[in-house]
């Protein structure tokens, strides 16, 4: 055999031998490709999964599928799910926890043209409010019921063109999203009057990391190197904008989905403060007891609601990214 054959063969085998001792992770947004998911996708191009020992696959469900799904029937080892989402399938059985929570604020509002009158929390009684008909429908319901208000919910897809045309008062919006895109179809922001839900007791993080119970156990390492390299990778996509930006419109273009650059780049802007993001500063991962506490709460107004008495913080939160430790004084 000629000395080239033999250096092939020798790097054919190193090579594999590399790839198969990093252990295989199947991660799963829960939304089509965009801005929201920035820093998994800049962990994965700058191989802080590689560096972790993960091979790491993202996959993205179609708007038709809960990426609930995906864990349940093993097409994903890890979901990025809202809060509210993963607690509720928790209560109706599905053994699923939270290892990593990654924003820290709710990014829910409503919306109305200022020439509709709505000017404070009290004029949505007796409105007409469009509310997403793919889910996340349980906090605004909550502030609504709370404060007694009669309203009539019209269920609409992600378009804001019903919105656009008065078919409804108000719309359910999220800042870093359908807010902008009511922007850009026309409509300048001080021409609508914007109530964050977050600013009246209805504060819930959204974006999590969850796996099934079975996974946490048998692969407990393995997703704390991917909840602290992904966690890397939203440090890295804070410091370097333009380029996480950049990566997150080519997936876009890759998967034949409509990119807009300044939408996204409003929406890795407004994900990185939901989320508390400090681009120089470690980052806990870690979901609070109140914020899990006020998921319950909220959990209480769903039509359907499960009785939760049997759940507790401790059966529902796992954290592997925990608080770093402070730097020690030195006077």
């Amino acid at each position: 055999m000629s000395r080239k054959f033999l250096i092939f063969l020798f790097l054919s085998f190193w090579l594999s031998g590399s790839i198969s001792a990093q252990k295989k992770l199947v991660f799963s947004t829960h939304w089509l490709p965009q801005a929201q998911f920035a820093g998994y996708y800049m962990a994965q191009k700058m191989g802080f999964y590689k560096d972790a020992g993960l091979n790491v696959d993202i996959i993205h469900p179609p708007a038709t599928v809960n990426a609930v799904e995906y864990l349940q029937n093993g097409k994903a080892d890890i979901a990025s799910l809202f809060l509210i989402t993963a607690i509720e399938k928790r209560l109706e059985g599905l053994d699923i926890v939270n290892i990593a929570q990654i924003s820290e604020h709710s990014a829910i509002m409503f919306v109305a043209k200022k020439g509709k009158g709505i000017e404070s929390l009290d004029d949505l009684d007796g409105k007409k409010i469009g509310i997403w008909k793919s889910g996340f429908e349980e906090v605004p319901n909550a502030l609504v019921q709370t404060h007694g208000f009669d309203v009539e919910w019209v269920p609409i897809m992600s378009s804001v063109n019903l919105f656009l045309m008065d078919g409804i008062d108000l719309m359910t919006v999220m800042w870093y999203n359908e807010y902008d895109q009511i922007y850009l179809s026309g409509i300048n922001l001080d021409e609508m009057n914007a109530f964050y839900l977050s600013e009246y007791d209805f504060d819930v993080p959204e974006d999590g990391l969850y796996v099934m119970e079975e996974t946490f156990t048998k692969r407990r390492q393995e997703l704390k190197a991917f909840a602290e390299a992904s966690i890397r990778g939203w440090q890295y996509a804070a410091q370097h904008k333009a380029e996480a930006l950049d990566e997150v419109l080519r997936l876009m273009f890759e998967a034949k989905i409509e990119a807009n650059k300044a939408h996204q780049s409003w929406m890795l802007d407004r994900i990185l403060e939901v989320q508390a993001f400090d681009a120089h500063m470690p980052k806990d991962a870690v979901l609070s007891e109140e914020d899990f506490d006020k998921a319950l709460e909220v959990l209480e107004f769903a039509p359907d609601r499960v009785p939760h008495t049997r759940l507790k913080y401790d059966d529902f939160a796992r954290p592997l990214v925990q608080e770093p430790q402070k730097p020690e004084r030195h006077d």
